[in-house]
């Protein structure tokens, strides 16, 4: 007999992935062995020291660049925040592309010799530029509509638009409890 309810143990249908997603694990599993052939074919070619001495080089270099571009990130904020608070217009944005920088200090670390070459290929500024207005340009062309708010969110200086709120000092004493508080015994 049938209740018309569904059965207890269905699972509702997956949403299909796209097809860069699909061959994802594909792309990755080729790249590891196609490292791992190169330090073999340069191990062969010279020695295991010479190739070992390139992965600790490029992990030092790696670890050194994305400590220098997270202080570079950390400073361009608190100095933006400084002027922000004592209300000058922030500086032009200098292009650090840190976001850039610290991907390729991390694909330095990465052991292999084809991450190494495309985490210094990262770090060269004029290559650093043009990808970071290749990667916009595709965001805002995905975003469509949302485009105008990420616009709006760089904006250097206010509109003068008043948002609603309360105000809390820290600087004057509380008050006394309010006559209207719900937490207050009647």
């Amino acid at each position: 007999m049938t209740t018309g309810a569904p059965p207890p143990f269905t699972t509702p249908a997956r949403p299909r992935r796209s097809r860069a997603l699909r061959f994802l694990p594909l792309g990755v599993a080729a790249w590891l062995v196609l490292e791992i052939w190169l330090l073999t074919l340069v191990a062969g070619a010279t020695s295991g020291v010479t190739v070992l001495l390139l992965l600790v080089g490029g992990l030092v270099l790696g670890s050194y660049v994305i400590k220098r571009a997270g202080r570079r990130a950390f400073r361009n904020l608190s100095e933006a925040l400084r002027q922000q608070q004592s209300g000058l217009a922030p500086a032009p944005d200098q292009g650090g592309g840190s976001a850039l920088t610290m991907l390729g200090g991390l694909l330095l670390i990465l052991p292999g010799l084809i991450s190494d070459a495309l985490g210094l290929l990262l770090l060269v500024p004029p290559l650093q530029r043009a990808l970071s207005r290749s990667a916009e340009r595709a965001v805002e062309r995905k975003l469509g509509g949302l485009g105008d708010a990420f616009q709006q969110a760089r904006m250097r200086q206010s509109d003068g638009k008043v948002v609603q709120g309360e105000v809390i000092r820290d600087d004057q004493p509380p008050r006394g409890p309010r006559p209207d508080d719900p937490q207050l015994p009647r």
